[in-house]
């Protein structure tokens, strides 16, 4: 990761709150939850069994899709 991303991150991070304290991001992205992007600008379609537990999952009828910009951030610039 480049030193602009790191920066960009640390600002999505600054006054989100995050119910599992950023474990995506200080996993090192190895504990990313299940979300695929299908190129929707801020949002991923949730892939996680139970969506309705996650405060960052929208209910869109046939899928649920994430809204957590630390997660969409890492779909679209880091993990591919």
């Amino acid at each position: 990761m480049d030193q602009k991303d790191k920066k960009e991150i640390e600002e999505l991070i600054d006054g989100l709150e995050c119910p599992k304290d950023f474990l995506c991001y200080k996993s090192k992205y190895d504990s990313l939850c299940k979300a695929k992007d299908i190129g929707m600008k801020s949002f991923l379609v949730c892939l996680e069994e139970n969506p309705r537990e996650c405060k960052f999952s929208i209910d869109g009828g046939d899928y649920f899709f994430c809204e957590c910009p630390l997660r969409n951030y890492i779909a679209k610039k880091i993990v591919k």
